[in-house]
């Protein structure tokens, strides 16, 4: 990507916001799924969730792979040094845990003795032995981690604003879809 453009290309603008998109609606059916008896209707809530995180999973190694081959534009130098290093700490935490909570929800899948499947079509390994102690562990772990996740996505949108209605710097504008980088 020619990063004197200022932009993301093409595909880390559309891995951006599917990702957004798939991460929300796995909250959000994770947060809504939580309180439902067991059951025919959670399983198959459930389902969607899983596969919604097991997606999330697969696309978090292509966008972490598109990242390191196509370095994204760099930040404005009119950002202090620390907020630069603030902004590229929270960018490599939301990939952390766009990693550790779909693996965790595995986890308490593997634990629980239920299978992990991507929409039905391919059935992963369990992760561990069934295990209910280990499976309790990890249902609080996912919930942290869910949290964690929804808190630094909320800061990332926040920030984002931020950006765009007070700053002026163009930073929103760069991973907006509609503006095509020179190059993909």
């Amino acid at each position: 990507m020619n990063t004197t453009q200022g932009e993301y290309t093409t595909t880390a603008k559309w891995l951006h916001w599917l990702m957004a998109a798939l991460i929300a609606l796995a909250w959000l059916i994770g947060f809504y799924v939580s309180d439902l008896p067991k059951g025919p209707e959670k399983a198959a809530i459930m389902a969607w969730h899983k596969g919604l995180g097991t997606a999330v999973l697969a696309l978090i190694t292509v966008r972490l792979a598109w990242r390191l081959l196509h370095p994204p534009p760099r930040l404005p130098d009119t950002l202090s040094p620390g907020l630069q290093r603030a902004a590229h700490s929270a960018h490599w935490t939301l990939y952390g845990l766009m990693i550790a909570q779909p693996l965790s929800g595995w986890v308490v899948s593997s634990a629980n003795g239920y299978p992990v499947k991507l929409f039905g079509l391919i059935t992963l390994p369990a992760l561990v032995e069934k295990n209910e102690v280990l499976a309790q562990t990890f249902v609080e772990i996912h919930e942290f981690l869910g949290w964690g996740l929804a808190l630094l996505v909320v800061g990332h949108v926040v920030m984002a604003i931020k950006h765009h209605h007070v700053d002026r710097n163009g930073i929103l504008h760069r991973m907006l879809p509609g503006r095509r980088p020179t190059s993909d």
